[in-house]
């Protein structure tokens, strides 16, 4: 079948406004998940006092808020999503946390000249830029917005088999619902694993100085059944991809993604394996 990018898109979003609240609710596991690599992308960003950050795909915003924090009351943080819902939880996290200097805005990443030009001192995307149909506009249009000097930072996933937590059950279930692997060039999860892809992406798009980098990350649960828990109230995207099971077919092939997990359990609890991708590169 023809990838409809349109139809992803129009897809990826509902899928979003249909799972904020999820994702939002496993906000504090997002962030002792992902936290040293989100401090290491805003490292690779050159966040710091004072900056003007855009954080592309944003999502609920657990590394908006710790852009907020790190370039402090005189700087400013500007969180785009597809989603007004993900970012709706965004901004209440901001506003509970007592910070005041972020802004959201509904944007698709890959329209990303609707935003002046030159204007930002750093830009970030975690776990984002994988799922632009058309990474080079999305790249592109970052760069557009970025002063001369400025950085771009993301954190992307490695390699299937360095990121069992997600590929066990992604695997099972396009095993499981008959889907075709993606296409060369397609997005998904682990578009971006090769370093020298991402390098040559952010190349092409017009960065230089490229930074890539790896970073263990594991997923740490009490048990493989609370990490199916997790991924089933909030990666709308595999729900999408059993979407042509019925309920019964559904709940059997959590109860097999639970049974393939459950080799991750061990004495101190679940630990699944993840291996991130950091880069940074200077407009």
């Amino acid at each position: 079948m023809t990838f409809d990018s349109v139809q992803y898109k129009t897809s990826t979003r509902q899928q979003w406004q249909d799972y904020a609240s999820g994702w939002n609710d496993w906000a504090p596991l997002l962030e002792s998940w992902l936290g040293e690599a989100t401090e290491r992308m805003l490292d690779l960003a050159g966040a710091t006092t004072g900056s003007s950050v855009l954080d592309v795909a944003a999502g609920a915003g657990g590394q908006s808020i710790a852009a907020c924090r790190r370039v402090g009351p005189t700087g400013t943080v500007l969180a785009t999503d597809l989603s007004p819902a993900i970012l709706d939880h965004a901004q209440r996290a901001a506003t509970m946390a007592g910070l005041t200097n972020l802004t959201t805005k509904e944007l698709d990443g890959e329209a990303l000249r609707e935003l002046p030009g030159e204007s930002f001192d750093a830009a970030i995307s975690r776990v984002g830029l994988i799922y632009f149909p058309n990474r080079q506009e999305a790249l592109s249009g970052i760069h557009h917005t970025l002063r001369d000097g400025g950085r771009f930072a993301t954190v992307t996933y490695s390699t299937a088999a360095t990121n069992g937590f997600f590929s066990l059950p992604v695997s099972i279930i396009r095993d499981r619902a008959k889907l075709p692997p993606p296409a060369a060039g397609q997005p998904g999860p682990f578009s971006l694993a090769d370093p020298a892809v991402l390098e040559r992406d952010l190349t092409q798009a017009g960065f230089h100085d490229v930074v890539v980098e790896t970073i263990n990350a594991p997923v740490r649960l009490p048990s493989a059944a609370d990490c199916v828990r997790f991924e089933r109230e909030s990666f709308g995207a595999l729900h999408q991809m059993l979407g042509t099971l019925d309920n019964d077919e559904q709940a059997d092939v959590w109860n097999e993604i639970e049974q393939a997990l459950s080799q991750y359990n061990t004495a101190d609890g679940f630990v699944g394996p993840c291996e991130l991708v950091i880069a940074g590169a200077t407009r």
